[in-house]
C-alpha cells in the first residue's frame, strides 16, 4: 500500500437527501483545504464538523459539511475529512473530480478497510465483519456480524495461539541446546492444551452449520405433484400473489425464488414445477430444475394432496429426493376439503412408508390453516443448528476453511508427540498449526487472500 490521499464515495450511488465523501491519507487537510476557504482545517480539533462552500476555483460547487477525523482516531488511523453535500450525483461527481484535481486519487475497492487492517486498527476477521454488517439482510445475520466486527472470533483463538506460542518458544529453544539433550517443553502440558485447541476448533467448526444459514439463508424447496398446491402455499407464505394459481396442471414451468423472514432468519423458498412425467419439453426442463433444487436445499416441504386416493407416486417422489442431512415436512395440503379422519390416515400411511424422520402437518394454503405451524417448523431447524459450546458463530466460508486446516495440524501435532517424533519435526508441526491459525485473523496473510477479500468491498469501504 503507498500512502496517496485517496477519496470515494461512502453513500450508496443515485438521488437522495444527503450524499458522503470520504479523504484519507497525509494530505487529506491540504487537499480539502484547497476547495473550503475561510477556516484553516489543520488547526481544527479532531471530531469536530464545519461549515461552508466546497469551491472549484471560484465557483461554488455546493454547501457542504466537513467532519475531521485526525490520526490516529479515525477509521484508518490517517487524517480523515468526510464530506457532506446534498444528494446530487451530479454534485458528488463534481467534489471527486475536484479532489482529484487537487491531488488525491480515487481509493480501490475496499481500501479504506485495507488501510485500517494494515495500520492494525483491525484485524483480518474484523474487516470481513464490516462486509457482512453491509451485506446484512436480516436481524440474526446483522447480530452474528456485530460480534464479528467486535473481535468474536479473534478473542475465541488468540488465547489458545498465545499458549501454543509459548510452547513453540520453548521447542525452538530445545532445538539451540539439542547437544544438552534437555527438555524444556512439557509434553504432557502441551497434549492437554491442544485437546482444549480440538474442542474448540471442533465447536467453532460445527458452528458454521448455523452461520451459513444466517447469512446466505437457508433454502426450503417446496415440492410436490402438479396442482398440489405449492404456488398457493408460496402466496401464503409471502401473503402475496407471487405466483401463477390455476386449476390447470403444470402450470409452473419454472423455478420461483422468494426469500421470507421468520423471526430474524430468512429463508430462500423455492416454488418448483410439479413432479411428474411429461412429453412437454418445457415443462420437462422444469421438473429436472426442481429436483436439482432439491439437491441444494436445506429442507424439503413436500405437498401432498389430501384427497388423492392412492400416495404411492408422492412416496416414490419423496424415496428419490431424500438425503441424510435433508429436513423433510410433508404437508396434507387442501384439507379444507376432507373431513379429518382422511388426513388422518393420510399420516399413518406416509409413517409407514418411510424410517427417515419428517415432520407432518396438515394446510390449507387458501383458508390460511395451520400455515403458521409450517413457519414454526422452519425456524426451529434453524434453532436446532445452534451449538451452546461457542458464543461466536462462523460464517465465512475463508475462517471455515482455516479453521480446518488447523485442526488437521493441531492432529499431525498429536501425532507427532504419541510417536515421540523428533524435536525438529515437532516444532515444524507446531509452526504449521500457528500458521493457519494465525490466517482467521491476518497475523499471517498473503498479498493474494488480501487482494480476494478487499476486492469484494465496495468502493467507498
Amino acid at each position: 500500500m503507498n500512502n496517496d490521499t485517496i477519496c470515494a464515495l461512502a453513500t450508496a450511488n443515485g438521488i437522495g437527501a444527503l450524499g458522503i465523501i470520504r479523504v484519507s491519507g497525509d494530505e487529506a487537510l491540504p487537499i480539502v483545504q484547497k476547495s473550503f476557504p475561510g477556516k484553516k482545517l489543520e488547526k481544527q480539533k479532531s471530531h469536530t464538523i464545519h461549515y461552508g462552500y466546497f469551491m472549484d476555483g471560484e465557483e461554488a460547487i455546493d454547501e457542504v459539511m466537513l467532519s475531521i477525523f485526525l490520526a490516529p482516531k479515525s477509521f484508518t488511523t490517517e487524517n480523515s475529512v468526510e464530506i457532506a453535500f446534498h444528494g446530487s450525483p451530479h454534485i458528488g461527481k463534481r467534489i471527486l473530480e475536484t479532489l482529484i484535481k487537487n491531488g488525491a486519487r480515487m481509493a480501490k475497492a475496499g481500501e479504506f478497510t485495507l488501510r485500517a487492517f494494515i495500520n492494525g486498527r483491525i484485524d483480518l476477521s474484523q474487516a470481513e465483519a464490516i462486509a457482512d454488517v453491509i451485506a446484512s439482510e436480516n436481524e440474526a445475520s446483522r447480530k452474528v456480524a456485530i460480534n464479528q466486527l467486535k473481535g468474536g472470533i479473534t478473542n475465541e483463538i488468540s488465547f489458545l495461539r498465545t499458549d501454543l506460542l509459548n510452547f513453540v518458544s520453548l521447542i525452538e529453544l530445545e532445538l539451540d541446546f539439542a547437544e544438552e539433550d534437555v527438555e524444556f517443553a512439557d509434553r504432557t502440558a502441551l497434549s492437554g492444551l491442544l485437546d482444549k485447541i480440538e474442542l474448540k476448533l471442533n465447536s467453532l467448526i460445527e458452528s458454521f452449520q448455523y452461520g451459513n444459514a444466517i447469512k446466505n439463508g437457508t433454502a426450503v424447496a417446496i415440492i410436490g405433484k402438479p396442482n398440489a398446491g405449492k404456488s398457493t402455499l408460496l402466496n401464503a407464505l409471502l401473503k402475496e400473489e407471487r405466483a401463477i394459481v390455476s386449476n390447470i396442471a403444470g402450470t409452473t414451468r419454472d423455478t420461483i425464488e422468494e426469500v421470507l423472514h421468520i423471526k430474524g432468519n430468512a429463508f430462500r423458498l423455492i416454488d418448483t414445477a410439479g413432479l411428474r412425467e411429461t412429453v412437454d419439453e418445457i415443462e420437462a426442463i422444469g421438473v429436472k430444475k426442481a429436483k436439482e433444487k432439491v439437491e441444494n436445499a436445506n429442507i424439503l416441504v413436500y405437498l401432498a394432496d389430501a384427497a388423492t386416493e392412492d400416495f404411492s407416486e408422492d412416496i416414490e417422489m419423496i424415496t428419490s429426493l431424500l438425503r441424510d442431512d435433508l429436513k423433510l415436512i410433508i404437508c396434507a395440503t387442501k384439507i379444507d376439503e376432507v373431513i379429518p379422519t382422511k388426513y388422518e390416515a393420510v399420516e399413518d400411511i406416509f409413517r409407514s412408508a418411510f424410517t427417515h424422520e419428517f415432520d407432518f402437518i396438515k394446510i390449507s394454503a387458501v383458508e390460511n390453516q395451520n400455515i403458521q405451524d409450517l413457519k414454526n417448523e422452519l425456524s426451529s431447524y434453524v434453532e436446532h443448528l445452534k451449538t451452546e459450546e461457542s458464543n461466536v458463530v462462523i460464517t465465512n466460508q475463508r475462517h471455515f476453511e482455516a479453521l480446518h486446516k488447523s485442526l488437521d495440524a493441531v492432529h499431525q501435532v498429536k501425532e507427532a508427540i504419541s510417536v515421540q517424533i523428533s524435536t525438529e519435526l515437532l516444532a515444524y508441526e507446531l509452526r504449521n498449526a500457528l500458521e493457519h491459525l494465525g490466517t482467521i485473523s491476518g497475523e499471517v496473510t498473503n498479498d493474494e487472500i488480501l487482494g480476494n477479500i478487499f476486492s469484494k468491498f465496495c468502493i467507498g469501504k
